[in-house]
């Protein structure tokens, strides 16, 4: 856990580019730089390991160029970079450098190594005498090590249009070991709102440079990169980083050109270029044309694992009524499921974390002896969803974190969601969204037909934000922290519920 107070880490985030000459003294003789201003993206780091973290930036000097290359030279760019152990780096523990390439967009993926377990780290990034700001990151504890204690925040959703990132503003000012990011992370549309944040370009993104430009411009907001700088991320994809409910190889279905699979493959080859390009994630989640592969595991400690998912890139497509129970369909694909469930069956931390995309638990639209499921989540792939939830009940305190429907919910994850009287075998904490939907409210008239037709849902909630978790070796609380609008800058955060879950016992109990 970080001992600096939130002004003390707003003000490193924000000025340590400022810092001045002499702090860079250790860092050798600039060279001059091609460039000026080349961090308007800003910086972060992911994906954890014991001994070291991705580090990630873009240089991009005009990130908003229609070409997508940010206003770069076509040439490689050497970009040094620096991890310390104090903010003002006056304890450097080890610094490099990367390539930069045009092919990328001159994005950089640094894969430090040689750190300390479970410890906190300042970096930046140089080119000639042009300084990054200041981004703080984690290390995560050795794998079987005791842990007392893990805070982590989870969030998804964030369309331009719809509103400022305000909830951004406040996560960055939290005492967390990592944010989990579930999908939704740009929108793929032509929307313009009417806020003043319409979307660049002005149409719906296809091409590469569409995508980079797209990405590019949700990276400049302040606020999201005040957040990445604070904490570590894992990022996951949903759908709309390529195309609103698109399904393994196939397109929604509309009049566009990639209604045909080849076309649809070429499109998503670039939106996962772009993707990678832009998010702090390894080597070995680089594209190969249109497959990435997302789906990993990050542990922390003898306390948490967390099993990330890509429920998008492997499913079947979405059919309606009783097509759904088919025992053939698949929302995981045949490899990630072998190995969700192998790693479900084998020594695991304390608690175990499903982190994905789309509504897990039975959801039940419709009044009386009649039922209608959503066609996206879980409830379209019956058969393989009750497999999952079998394998969860023999893990170590299963926990499933997800996104996509705008609205905070917590849910009883039940051996039969049939049976409201059947055994709890896991819990699902769903995050709403950071702007998607505007301001929102506290409920809609149609969720408490929800309530009633799904005893198994505890809470919900349509207003927006993100969830803080704390998690011990006794238990689990999960804060909702909401913000009042989006629609304006400036609304106060506060926590409109809290959960908490007793390990060994699952389901949550409201605090």
């Amino acid at each position: 856990m970080s001992d600096l107070s939130p002004t003390r880490r707003q003000v490193l985030i924000a000025g340590g580019a400022a810092l001045g000459a002499a702090a860079f003294s250790g860092w050798g003789t600039a060279s001059a730089s091609p460039v000026r201003d080349p961090f308007t993206l800003g910086v972060a780091s992911g994906d954890p390991l014991p001994d070291g973290v991705v580090l990630w930036t873009r240089l991009a000097p005009e990130p908003l160029a229609a070409d997508g290359l940010g206003g770069m030279p076509s040439k490689v760019v050497p970009v040094q970079w620096q991890v310390a152990a104090d903010e003002r780096f006056r304890h450097v523990v080890r610094a490099g450098a990367e390539i930069a390439r045009p092919e990328s967009a001159h994005t950089v993926h640094a894969e430090v190594s040689g750190l300390r377990p479970g410890a906190e780290y300042f970096y930046r990034f140089r080119v000639g005498n042009e300084i990054s700001p200041v981004g703080r990151t984690k290390t995560a504890s050795r794998p079987g090590a005791r842990l007392d204690k893990f805070s982590f925040a989870f969030a998804s959703c964030q369309n331009y249009p719809d509103g400022f990132y305000t909830a951004h503003a406040h996560l960055a000012q939290e005492d967390l070991d990592l944010v989990a990011f579930l999908g939704d992370y740009i929108y793929e549309g032509n929307g313009q709102g009417s806020i003043g944040r319409g979307h660049t370009p002005v149409a719906e993104t296809f091409t590469l440079a569409d995508y980079r430009v797209r990405l590019a411009q949700y990276k400049g907001d302040a606020d999201l990169q005040a957040a990445h700088a604070a904490f570590p991320w894992a990022v996951v994809f949903d759908d709309h980083e390529v195309e609103n409910n698109w399904a393994g190889d196939i397109s929604q279905p509309d009049t566009e050109p990639d209604q045909d699979p080849a076309v649809f493959r070429q499109r998503r080859a670039q939106a996962f270029q772009a993707y990678w390009e832009h998010m702090p994630l390894r080597r070995a989640q680089h594209p190969t044309g249109p497959d990435i592969r997302i789906f990993r595991r990050l542990t922390f400690g003898d306390l948490v694992d967390v099993h990330l998912l890509d429920t998008r890139q492997y499913r079947d497509d979405q059919v309606a009524g009783d097509a759904r129970l088919d025992p053939s369909r698949t929302i995981l694909g045949a490899q990630q499921k072998e190995w969700l469930l192998r790693n479900l069956s084998g020594p695991t931390a304390r608690w175990n974390v499903l982190a994905q995309q789309v509504f897990f638990s039975q959801r039940d639209f419709t009044s009386g002896t009649a039922d209608s499921f959503s066609d996206d989540a879980w409830d379209n792939y019956y058969v393989e969803r009750n497999l999952v939830r079998s394998r969860l009940a023999q893990a170590s305190n299963p926990v499933v974190i997800t996104g996509d429907v705008h609205a905070n919910y917590v849910a009883d994850v039940k051996a039969d969601f049939e049976d409201p009287a059947s055994p709890t075998v896991a819990t699902e904490l769903v995050g709403t969204s950071i702007t998607s939907g505007g301001d929102g409210t506290d409920q809609n008239p149609g969720d408490r037909v929800q309530l009633a037709e799904n005893p198994h849902i505890k809470f919900i909630n349509r207003k927006r934000g993100y969830v803080r978790n704390t998690i011990t070796r006794e238990s689990w609380t999960a804060d909702y922290r909401i913000v009042d609008y989006v629609t304006r800058p400036g609304s106060p955060v506060r926590t409109r519920a809290s959960f908490a879950i007793e390990a060994g016992r699952a389901g949550a109990q409201q605090g």
